[in-house]
């Protein structure tokens, strides 16, 4: 059994307190700079390469975190995860979204379910389900194929499938695998759904309701939405819509809905996209194939993360770093950067898996904690940013270490060369010129136009954003913060800061309120 510590008792962590800062500006401006960047490389799934280089770690720097890994028992922790622990000690559940995409240990049984089975079994029947409505075999009442998916749902049910979703659909539509668009209806807010309804041929739209309880406000008040605007147009709701969510909700087995796909309570919502909350709307969007592809993908970057050398472990190594960061440099932030436009949703997904799971000032079992744990995450496309937040990031008073995907070619195959190199390389040519001006900076006498330099940043390489890849990437950032989660000591899995709103906004609605609140719902005329 794993031995769960608070970060600031362990030994290690005070000796890696202890080792010399590495003056980032002056090992990459100097010759062996080259050399370091070949060096400091680590292998990912798919093709995919982590690069250190240009964060302000050596190899003492290293070797501290080496043992940190080690005494905090970070394989341990990952190995007693997968095979079915009670991880989640908030909500006393396990933690089971690896396991959904592939075996990594033993059998795990829960309420008498081997549990990898019942996942292959949604998948099973979703495949089959998406399959049939490409076919026309399930067709809408006038027996017209179903063109278009649109998924209602919130947070984990929203922001991570509509990730994978925009980082997919123009290499589907290059590939020749887009069978339906899909559109994403998350906010309660009514112009949202009113947009996307105003742009869907409902005739011809499948809906996916996504709620684990079946009871999430928000979810079934976009439901009502969508219903209304099918009836109003002449359509029975139940012939358009399908719902994801567990066995035990009113959506489960409930003839309001063509079919149901099942996930349970072991799947946090932001870890969600690779169980039927992912599996829905990307097998009906692409295909089943595709979406196995992205599965794939995702085990084999968690297969790389059992990994028990953290210098040849991408995710763990990854989070090491960022606590180091975080712990010991001092650093409130990370700045998630994709030069690809294909990714301009990955950060906002990124926002919740990180900062819902490890903004935490509590550990494991609910005492406080006297060090700082998770980081404020954000971040924008390049080469947007550059024109944006960049400036910040270049010269401002704090140093926000930084995260860049980038990949060697695009997804759709076009192109057009506009002195002497194609857009794709000159969106490459950006992302390495930032890195290094970000690390060695520039002297000069005029202030306003002097950079200090030594600004952390790591990269992740690859050839072309795909499926497979995409899966990578995903289970990489997620076993990054699961690692982070051990290391600080607190529960990643549950998200208790979520339920307060929740519970006040009830109130609110029905009216029963006073003080603040009051003056706050008059104020809104609630």
């Amino acid at each position: 059994m794993a031995d769960w510590k608070n970060l600031d008792t362990l030994a290690s962590f005070k000796k890696l307190e202890e080792t010399k800062r590495v003056d980032l500006a002056a090992v990459m401006s100097a010759e062996a700079g080259a050399e370091r960047v070949k060096k400091y490389s680590v292998p990912m799934a798919e093709g995919l390469q982590y690069n250190y280089a240009a964060k302000a770690v050596d190899d003492d720097t290293l070797k501290a975190l080496r043992e940190l890994a080690l005494e905090a028992q970070l394989s341990e922790k990952f190995e007693e995860l997968y095979n079915g622990a009670v991880i989640n000690t908030g909500e006393k559940r396990l933690v089971l979204h690896q396991l959904c995409r592939g075996q990594l240990g033993k059998d795990v049984v829960a309420d008498g379910v081997n549990k990898r089975a019942f996942y292959e079994e949604q998948q099973k029947r979703i495949a089959d389900f998406a399959n049939k409505v490409h076919s026309g075999e399930i067709v809408n009442e006038n027996g017209e194929k179903f063109t278009s998916v649109v998924q209602i749902g919130i947070g984990g049910s929203d922001l991570g499938p509509r990730a994978m979703y925009i980082a997919l659909e123009n290499w589907a539509k290059a590939t020749g695998n887009l069978k339906m668009s899909a559109k994403f209806i998350s906010n309660v807010d009514p112009d949202d759904a009113a947009a996307v309804l105003a742009s869907t041929d409902v005739a011809h739209a499948v809906f996916i309701l996504v709620s684990k309880s079946g009871t999430t406000l928000e979810t079934l008040t976009n439901e009502a939405f969508v219903k209304d605007a099918l009836v109003k147009a002449g359509y029975n709701p139940a012939k358009h819509m399908i719902a994801v969510t567990s066995e035990t909700s009113p959506l489960a087995k409930n003839e309001g809905y063509l079919d149901a796909f099942f996930m349970d309570d072991y799947i946090g919502g932001r870890y969600s996209s690779s169980s039927a909350v992912g599996g829905a709307v990307l097998s009906l969007a692409f295909g089943p194939e595709v979406f196995a592809q992205f599965l794939d993908g995702a085990h084999a970057e968690d297969e790389l993360a059992k990994e028990k050398d953290p210098l040849k472990n991408p995710d763990m190594l990854d989070a090491l770093i960022g606590v180091y960061e975080r712990n010991v440099l001092g650093m409130e932030a990370t700045a998630v950067l994709p030069y690809s436009q294909a990714l301009s949703r990955f950060p906002a997904h990124l926002q919740q898996v990180d900062m819902e799971s490890n903004g935490k000032s509590v550990n494991r079992f609910g005492e406080p904690v006297d060090y700082v744990t998770g980081p404020v995450i954000f971040g924008e496309p390049g080469t947007n940013g550059q024109h944006s937040f960049y400036q910040l990031l270049h010269q401002g008073t704090n140093i926000i270490p930084l995260q860049f995907i980038g990949f060697r070619e695009n997804q759709t195959g076009t192109d057009v060369v506009i002195e002497g190199s194609t857009s794709q390389k000159k969106l490459c040519a950006n992302v390495a010129a930032q890195i290094v001006a970000f690390a060695c900076g520039k002297k000069d006498e005029n202030r306003n136009k002097n950079f200090a330099g030594g600004r952390p940043s790591s990269i992740i390489t690859g050839r072309q954003l795909t499926p497979a890849s995409l899966g990578a990437l995903l289970a990489h950032f997620e076993n990054k913060v699961m690692f982070q989660g051990f290391l600080w000591n607190v529960n990643s899995f549950d998200q208790e800061g979520v339920q307060l709103g929740k519970v006040l906004a009830k109130r609110v609605l029905a009216h029963d309120t006073e003080g603040a609140l009051k003056a706050y719902s008059d104020l809104l005329e609630i």
